[in-house]
């Protein structure tokens, strides 16, 4: 009996621990979340698929759901109950293979998500004429990263009530425009990997608690059984 009760009390120890960084990691994917979509409050008006407000949609639901399931897995952890541990335990089970899903699906269909999101970004652009808003979060993509248009500058043909192009594909004015080169879409995303690079990292170690967190989930619920059936 005091051998079985060591053995879950190493067990739940280690448990908190692992649920502690968790928690703690998943404040810090919300935190990410958060200054990424704080960082690009001026592109709100643009479509969801846009690199960096999907990114920052993403890490708010990521870093909120390991934040409540971290939290979960520690309350177990210390109140010994096989029904929070078994909740912690099928949560965390569907969220890392929904993880697993998303990793599998960008893998393969990169190409094809990319294409959607120049789709929306160029059907977007035809309200650009009525839309205050869009026009301001446009003007102000092409001004941070000097690119011009989703794929090129052809992207504006009819699109502006002037019919030529924003002055904000223009890099000499006053004067003749000339329009920049680099596409929007390209850039935002070039700029959002070279920023998410350690989050990508951070997001490696987390799964890698996540995998044992779900072992000692599982350990911990066979000692409370094996314990009971001591105790009976």
């Amino acid at each position: 009996m005091s051998a079985s009760r060591g053995c879950l009390c190493c067990v739940k120890y280690l448990m908190f621990i692992f649920n502690l960084i968790f928690w703690l990691g998943g404040c810090g994917l919300f935190g990410v979340g958060v200054w990424l979509a704080f960082t690009q409050s001026e592109f709100s008006s643009l479509p969801l698929s846009f690199p960096s407000l999907s990114a920052a949609n993403l890490l708010l639901v990521a870093g909120g759901v390991t934040m409540v399931t971290g939290f979960l897995g520690c309350l177990g952890a210390l109140k010994e109950q096989k029904c929070l541990l078994m909740t912690f335990f099928v949560i965390l089970l569907f969220l890392v293979l929904t993880e697993m899903a998303l990793i599998l699906v960008f893998s393969v269909y990169h190409e094809e998500l990319d294409k959607k999101a120049k789709d929306d970004l160029r059907e977007g652009m035809n309200d650009y004429k009525d839309n205050e808003g869009l026009e301001k979060s446009w003007n102000k993509m092409q001004e941070i990263f000097k690119c011009c248009g989703v794929s090129n500058y052809t992207d504006w043909h009819n699109k502006t009530k002037s019919g030529k192009l924003p002055d904000s594909c223009c890099r000499n004015l006053p004067g003749e425009c000339h329009h920049w080169e680099e596409p929007c879409y390209e850039k935002a995303k070039d700029w959002l990997l070279a920023n998410i690079t350690s989050v990508l990292g951070f997001g490696v170690c987390i799964g890698i608690v996540q995998i044992l967190a779900l072992v000692f989930s599982m350990l911990m619920y066979c000692q409370i059984l094996r314990a009971e059936k001591y105790m009976d």
